[in-house]
C-alpha cells in the first residue's frame, strides 16, 4: 500500500485523481492509496487491508426506473443490499450494466467511489457502517481506496443514512 502525499497524483488514473480533489476539497484527512493487488470486490479489499468485510463500504449502483437516474448505495461489505427496502425510499429501481455505471459515475464497477461522481446521483449510506470506527471506501480504481469514518460520509456525500441492506444472519 502507498500513501499520497499529493505530488504523485497526477501519475494516478484520472478517475482517483478526481476522487483525491474531492477529498481535498471537503478538507478530507486521508488521500487514495494505491493497493498492490485489484479489489474489486469487498472481500479482495478486506483481505488487502487486513480489516474485517464490514469495514469496506462498498458502492452498489442501481437505475431509477422513472427517470434512469444513478441511484448509489454506500453499505457494509457483510451486508447485502435490500432491495425492496432501496425502492421504498427512491422509487423503483432495476440494476445498472457496465456502460451505465461507467458513464454516469465515471467509475468502472470495482472501483466506483462514493464521491467524484461525474453527474449528479441519489445516495443513501448504509447505517451498518456506523459499527466502525474506521471504514475504507473505493477511490475510482480497482487497485485504489480511502480511509475515513462513518460519519465522514455524510458530509463527503451529503446522503442521508438509511436501512437499505438485509437483516444480519442469526
Amino acid at each position: 500500500m502507498q500513501e499520497m502525499c499529493g505530488a504523485e497524483l497526477k501519475a494516478l488514473p484520472e478517475s482517483v485523481q478526481r476522487v483525491a480533489q474531492a477529498l481535498q476539497a471537503k478538507g478530507h484527512e486521508h488521500m487514495p492509496v494505491m493497493l498492490d493487488a485489484a479489489c474489486r470486490t469487498a472481500q479482495q479489499a478486506a483481505d488487502a487491508l487486513g480489516v474485517s468485510l464490514g469495514q469496506i463500504a462498498k458502492s452498489i449502483v442501481f437505475r431509477r426506473i422513472a427517470d434512469a437516474a444513478v441511484v448509489l448505495i454506500v453499505a457494509s461489505g457483510d451486508r447485502r443490499v435490500d432491495e425492496t427496502k432501496v425502492a421504498a425510499l427512491v422509487g423503483p429501481i432495476g440494476r445498472a450494466d457496465a456502460e451505465f455505471v461507467k458513464s454516469r459515475t465515471g467509475f468502472s464497477i470495482g472501483g466506483v467511489s462514493p464521491i467524484g461522481h461525474l453527474k449528479p446521483l441519489v445516495s443513501l449510506v448504509d447505517g451498518e457502517l456506523f459499527r466502525f470506527d474506521t471504514i475504507w471506501a473505493a477511490a475510482g480504481h480497482p487497485h485504489s481506496v480511502f480511509r475515513l469514518a462513518p460519519y465522514d460520509l455524510r458530509g463527503l456525500t451529503g446522503a442521508p443514512v438509511a436501512d437499505v441492506t438485509e437483516a444480519a444472519p442469526a
